[in-house]
């Protein structure tokens, strides 16, 4: 099986830990690798190019699921990433903006100085959002 890495050596290769591998043999990102006699797992070297896919996809926010769906579109040889990255994009968009909108509320209950939730909620210079109360 020349050609071949070991699970330590395909870990190392692609900068992940040998546990990574095998939950993505569970969770069908990588196909089972061929064994040899004794057991070991043997990698084709292409693996270290799907781990570092893997990876890439979710710095840039795919799900596991999602990541799983796009490996198999590139298995097929059809396309789908163009729609998938509009669709993470337009995802991505949305959160920015809820970050954004909480990262401000957080800021201007600083400066109204809120230190206590209760007391502030009672304050009408409280910029957070309680909901009003059930009548």
């Amino acid at each position: 099986m020349t050609g071949t890495l070991r699970t330590s050596e395909l870990a190392a290769a692609a900068g992940v830990n040998t546990q990574t591998l095998r939950y993505y043999e569970r969770r069908g990102l990588l196909a089972s690798p061929d064994r040899t006699p004794g057991g070991h797992r043997m990698y084709p070297p292409e693996t270290v190019t799907a781990l570092r896919l893997i990876k890439v996809a979710q710095r840039l926010g795919f799900t596991l699921d999602e990541v799983a769906d796009l490996l198999e579109v590139g298995r097929r040889r059809s396309r789908g990433l163009q729609s998938r990255a509009r669709a993470k994009l337009a995802e991505l968009d949305e959160r920015i903006q809820d970050l954004q909108t909480i990262r401000s509320t957080l800021a201007e209950a600083l400066e109204a100085g809120c230190d206590d939730l209760a007391e502030c909620a009672s304050s009408s210079r409280c910029p957070l959002p309680f909901p009003d109360a059930p009548t």
